[in-house]
């Protein structure tokens, strides 16, 4: 309760200053005080938020905000965190001093309360819980912003949680070789279409440049030819953010696309008894187009990255991995 008394004096003190502090405004800071970062609201519009200046207890419901705070060094301030298949981070779901908080999907919100979190990470899915998670701590609630993009919302999310710490300069240096590595595989792009799809329930979904593996077009540089497929049939806000477009394998005849990328939804939240996405795509009809037969269909490595962790320093360069391994290995064979 001392924290946060000297936080909300810290805090009138800066505004009778006639200053606002911001995420990069942290110099001068110390543990017990409070600094303000931008985050979104339940509305997912973009406010200031007062949350503590480095913040002893931390409960997580997103594996992107985790993934930066394992990269940052401040992963041992987890008290609690929503389950993970993630590899990397499995350390803190076997751990038995860390609270289990429920999914990134469905929060336990009795026990996020019982471990008492100085601060609460929150991802898109929980957006409708934010209202009722905020009555027990602050809610950082960041995203990936397709239009800004997944390199630069990485870089922005980085720097905002970075801030609560007084970490800000560490995230160059982990930011540093993703640029260089974009160049090269926008250079084997140049040129090239291709289709992204999402493989789920036994069907393939096309998926346009306005969410999941939004890197391949809008910074890979693929042309996305799911983007004229969404535009056709839904007009201009036509939206494939969430699980895509239902498509038909003959649109995939039709597109004729020189790449295929298939992320295999079922495999990356181990739905249990589902048909790999391998199996869904290599039928008949696709497996009699030149994407098949010139060996271009390209299964992300690693679907739960992709799936439940874009917008990570670390999921992003596993994400940029997989398109190295299947692309520029081949170019090199």
């Amino acid at each position: 309760m001392m924290k946060k008394r000297v936080g909300i004096l810290v805090f009138a003190m800066t505004l009778a200053l006639g200053t606002t502090a911001f995420a990069s405004e942290t110099e001068g800071a110390s543990a017990g005080e409070t600094v303000t970062v931008k985050s979104l609201n339940a509305n997912q519009e973009e406010i200031d938020l007062e949350v503590p200046y480095e913040p002893e207890r931390i409960a997580i419901l997103d594996m992107a905000c985790l993934d930066i705070l394992d990269a940052l060094g401040v992963g041992d301030r987890v008290v609690g965190s929503a389950d993970t298949s993630l590899d990397y981070l499995q350390d803190y779901v076997t751990d038995d001093n860390i609270t289990k908080l429920g999914t990134i999907k469905e929060a336990d919100l009795e026990a996020v309360m019982e471990c008492e979190p100085d601060v609460i990470f929150i991802g898109g899915r929980l957006s409708s819980s934010y209202d009722a998670l905020s009555e027990i701590a602050p809610v950082v609630y960041l995203s990936t912003d397709t239009e800004l993009g997944v390199v630069e919302s990485v870089r922005k999310n980085a720097e905002t949680i970075a801030s609560m710490f007084g970490l800000e300069d560490q995230v160059d240096d982990m930011m540093a070789d993703f640029d260089s590595r974009i160049e090269t595989l926008s250079a084997f792009a140049e040129g090239k279409n291709a289709m992204v799809g999402l493989c789920t329930s036994g069907s393939f979904n096309v998926l346009g440049d306005d969410g999941r593996c939004s890197l391949i077009g809008r910074e890979i540089g693929f042309n996305n030819l799911g983007n004229d497929v969404v535009a056709e049939e839904e007009g201009s806000a036509g939206s494939t953010a969430t699980h895509g477009n239902e498509a038909s394998f003959e649109l995939i005849v039709d597109l004729d696309p020189d790449y295929l990328f298939v992320l295999d939804r079922d495999a990356a939240i181990a739905t249990e008894g589902a048909q790999l996405a391998q199996e869904i795509m290599e039928n008949e009809l696709v497996m009699g187009t030149d994407v098949y037969q010139e060996g271009h269909i390209v299964y992300l490595k690693n679907p739960a990255v992709w799936y439940t962790a874009e917008g990570g320093i670390q999921a992003l360069d596993v994400m940029l991995a997989d398109l190295e391994t299947a692309l520029l290995t081949e170019e090199t064979e």
